[in-house]
Formats: structure tokens, C-alpha cells, sequence
């Protein structure tokens, strides 16, 4: 018998909501799922800039989510993040990359971390200067809310 299978997603971003969709639909084609957006603390600032802290708040986000929805049977949860460090010729650039943490209800878990690519100078400038990534993407491109749309990746790629 097909089950339902119930899966919260540490986010209301509609992006990362699909990407969760697409992502386990493929996992577990013969089951119907049902997904259940929920804003959770990451407990790392709103604009990771270290490896570690965006994977630190994707694990937090997993773990907040199981305590407050119990009865899930997968918890997943996306932190993107950035991070400067030198490109193949030595020039401080600014990174952007991701970290997917899945948790199952017997606590089971799984991660991923994206592959990293550099930002544009002028996405990076603002950023360094304080201003979260999704913003300073809408201000270079002329978009809106463009991080709860396309996203950075969306952006530079067309």
C-alpha cells in the first residue's frame, strides 16, 4: 500500500520548499508526500560567512524542526552560505555555496554540501559590507525578493 509520507522542511522559502519536493519525489517515487513548510532558528547569523557555520545552522534547523514537529518522518533543512578564500590565482574571492542536512525519525541522517562558486565584485562588495546575499542579488539585478525565486544560482545562470 502506498503510505503518505510526512516531511518538514526547515524553511517557508517557496524554493527551498519545491526543492525539497523534487528532491524526495525522486528518493521515494511510489509514495505520496506531504510537505510542511516551518520557519526554524539556524542559531548562526542570518548570513553564514564560514564553511562551518552554514553547516552548523543547517544542522540546527534539522534539530529545531524535530522538536517542534514530532510526527514527521523526514526533516530537512538548507543553509546557503559564503565564504572568502583565495581563487586559483590567489585573489580573495567571495564564495556561495550550501549545506543540505536530512534527518530521518529514528534519527538517522544524511548531508551534502553544494559545490561553491564566486560571486560577482559587485554582489560581493555589498555583502562584505553588511547586506545578506538575497538582497544585495536584488539590488545588483534589479529584482525583488529574488531569493524566494530564482536565488543567486537563478541569477547568474539565466
Amino acid at each position: 500500500p502506498n503510505q503518505t509520507m510526512k516531511v518538514a522542511v526547515a524553511s517557508k522559502n517557496p524554493v527551498k520548499v519545491q526543492a525539497a519536493q523534487q528532491g524526495f519525489s525522486r528518493m521515494y517515487p511510489s509514495q505520496s508526500l506531504v510537505l510542511n513548510p516551518y520557519s526554524v532558528s539556524s542559531g548562526v547569523p542570518d548570513q553564514p560567512t564560514t564553511d562551518q557555520d552554514t553547516r552548523q545552522g543547517a544542522v540546527n534547523r534539522v534539530n529545531n524542526l524535530a522538536e517542534i514537529e514530532p510526527d514527521a518522518d523526514l526533516y530537512v533543512a538548507m543553509e546557503g552560505g559564503i565564504e572568502e578564500k583565495p581563487d586559483s590565482q590567489g585573489r580573495s574571492q567571495m564564495w556561495a555555496f550550501a549545506w543540505i542536512v536530512v534527518k530521518d525519525k529514528a534519527g538517522k541522517w544524511g548531508e551534502s554540501r553544494t559545490a561553491d562558486f564566486i560571486l560577482p565584485k559587485s554582489v560581493a562588495d555589498l555583502v562584505r559590507t553588511g547586506v545578506e546575499l538575497g538582497v544585495a542579488d536584488d539590488i545588483v539585478f534589479g529584482k525583488s525578493n529574488s531569493k524566494q525565486q530564482s536565488g543567486a544560482v537563478g541569477l547568474l545562470t539565466g
